[in-house]
């Protein structure tokens, strides 16, 4: 098994990009994130033109080779590839799963899906995924518009789907505990470390509230 799969395998702890410009300082917090002990960053950015997105998305590559971590690109299969990406996530009106493989031919990549209620928690275990996101736990300006599906979806989540699943949507260090209390064994966050003024010091802190928790 490759040490990619192994990290996958095993990972805790998610931290998402939501990059509004090109922030030269983005690269120190990743590499923060890393060190703090995220085992995946997703660029995610709804607003930078793929030119930009390609020359973060390079450097970033680089930084998870550095600390053997896993790197992931939101919605765009193209640009994942483009870059180097070890996965991809997209949303329930993005790209279908099976589409991301067709495009992604002979090459390994993870592909990971948004999921909102329990029948697309079902639907999406079913489709060519390696894991998906069940969420938003709590309300989160990330996702306006989103009626947070609350902590009674992780425990049916739980009991019902086979797969991988990561709970993202408001989560931080003082509701962590409630989210693996309900289930959870992986956790996505966004502003809980890249908002933090000490990222390296956020990720820690959840990273250990996590590990603490879960065996």
């Amino acid at each position: 098994m490759s040490w990619k799969k192994r990290v996958f395998e095993k990972f805790r702890l998610y931290a998402i990009t939501d990059l509004r410009d090109e922030d030269p300082g983005i690269f120190k917090k990743v590499e923060a994130a890393y060190r703090g002990g995220a085992d995946i960053v997703q660029l995610r950015s709804k607003m930078l033109p793929d030119a930009v997105l390609c020359r973060i998305g390079l450097r970033i590559r680089r930084i998870a080779d550095r600390y053997r971590k896993l790197f992931f690109l939101n919605d765009r299969a193209d640009l994942a590839l483009a870059v180097g990406a070890d996965g991809v996530h997209v949303g329930q009106d993005d790209l279908p799963p099976q589409a991301v493989r067709k495009i992604a031919g002979k090459r390994e990549i993870f592909v990971g899906l948004s999921t909102h209620s329990l029948s697309q928690a079902l639907q999406g275990a079913r489709e060519e995924v390696d894991y998906i996101g069940v969420g938003p736990i709590f309300e989160t300006p990330t996702k306006p518009g989103y009626k947070p599906v609350g902590l009674g979806l992780i425990r049916e989540v739980k009991r019902r789907v086979k797969i991988p699943f990561v709970c993202i949507g408001g989560i931080d260090q003082e509701n962590v505990e409630e989210v693996l209390q309900a289930g959870a064994r992986r956790v996505a966050v966004v502003r809980a470390v890249f908002g933090a003024q000490d990222v390296y010091q956020a990720t820690k802190n959840l990273r250990e509230g996590i590990e603490n928790y879960v065996e």
